[in-house]
C-alpha cells in the first residue's frame, strides 16, 4: 500500500509515498482513518508524524479519477471526512511535516493536525475552484484568518510558508533538507511526555474550540456535490486533465 507507517521511541511515522504528486483516490482516502486510528491507540504510542516521499506532502484527490468516475464523489467526501476527523480526534498529538504542494486535501489533513513544520519550499493552496469542486476552507480557517483563507479560495492561488509562519499556521520554517531531523526532534520533545497527560490535553483542547470543524467541513461537502452535479464541474476536470490548467469561463 503506498500509505506506510512505523513506530519507534514512541512517535509513529506515517509517511505518504503515492507517485506523482500524492494525489489519493477515493479507495485510499477511506484506508487512511483507519490507519490514523490504529497508530494513535497505541499505548507505545505518544505522538504521530504525518509526512511525505517525493515532490510534495500531497497533491489532494486523485482528479482524474473523478473525470473518469464522477459517481465516486459520495466515496471520496466520506474517506477526506473520516481521515480529517481521524487526524483531529487522534488520542494523541498528531504533527504534519510539509515540504513542496500541500493542495486540497493536503490541508484538510493539516488544518487537522495539532502542530504544522514545514520546509522552505512548501506552499498551500485550495484550487478546487479551478478543479469543479468545493471543499477545504473549513480546515484552512483553522490555520488563518478569514479574509486570508477566502482570497485563497476564491483565487486558487498560494500561500508560502513563511506567509503561513508569519501569519501563525506554521510552527517553524527549515531548510528541506532539516524537514525531517525538525520534525523527529520536535514529535520526541512530545513523546517524553506522559500518554495519559497527552491524551487528556488532547481532548480538552479540542473542547475549548469556538466551531466545530468537523461539522464545518460536512456542510461545505453538502456544496462539494452540488459542485460536481453542476456542468461547470466536469468541465473544469477535463481541462486540469487535459492541460493541467483552469477552464475559461
Amino acid at each position: 500500500m503506498p500509505i506506510n507507517w512505523s513506530v519507534s521511541d514512541r512517535i509513529a511515522e506515517i509517511v505518504f509515498d503515492v507517485p506523482p504528486v500524492n494525489a489519493f483516490d477515493s479507495t485510499t482516502w477511506l484506508k487512511l482513518p483507519g490507519i490514523i486510528r490504529q497508530v494513535s491507540a497505541r499505548e507505545d504510542v505518544h505522538c504521530v508524524l504525518i509526512r511525505a516521499e517525493g515532490r510534495g506532502f500531497c497533491g489532494g484527490v486523485d482528479i482524474k479519477e473523478m473525470q473518469a468516475h464522477p459517481e465516486r464523489i459520495t466515496d471520496l467526501n466520506r474517506g477526506n471526512y473520516l481521515t480529517f476527523k481521524a487526524v483531529r480526534d487522534a488520542e494523541v498529538p498528531v504533527v504534519s511535516a510539509v515540504h513542496g504542494f500541500v493542495i486540497g486535501g493536503g490541508i484538510g489533513i493539516c488544518g487537522a493536525s495539532d502542530t504544522i513544520i514545514a520546509a522552505d519550499d512548501a506552499y498551500f493552496s485550495l484550487p478546487e475552484i479551478d478543479r469543479g469542486a468545493m471543499g477545504g476552507a473549513s480546515h484552512l480557517s483553522r490555520m488563518l484568518p478569514l479574509h486570508k483563507v477566502r482570497a485563497a479560495f476564491f483565487t486558487g492561488g498560494r500561500i508560502p510558508a513563511a506567509e503561513a509562519h508569519r501569519l501563525g499556521a506554521i510552527e517553524t520554517v527549515v531548510p528541506r533538507e532539516a524537514l525531517l531531523a525538525e520534525a523527529r526532534t520536535f514529535c520526541a520533545t512530545i513523546a517524553g511526555k506522559s500518554r495519559k497527560a497527552l491524551v487528556i490535553a488532547k481532548e480538552a483542547l479540542n473542547g475549548l474550540e469556538p466551531r466545530d470543524v468537523d461539522h464545518g467541513y460536512r456542510w461545505e461537502q453538502g456544496f462539494t456535490l452540488e459542485m460536481y452535479m453542476h456542468e461547470d464541474s466536469q468541465r473544469s476536470r477535463d481541462a486540469f486533465v487535459e492541460t493541467g490548467k483552469a477552464a475559461k469561463f
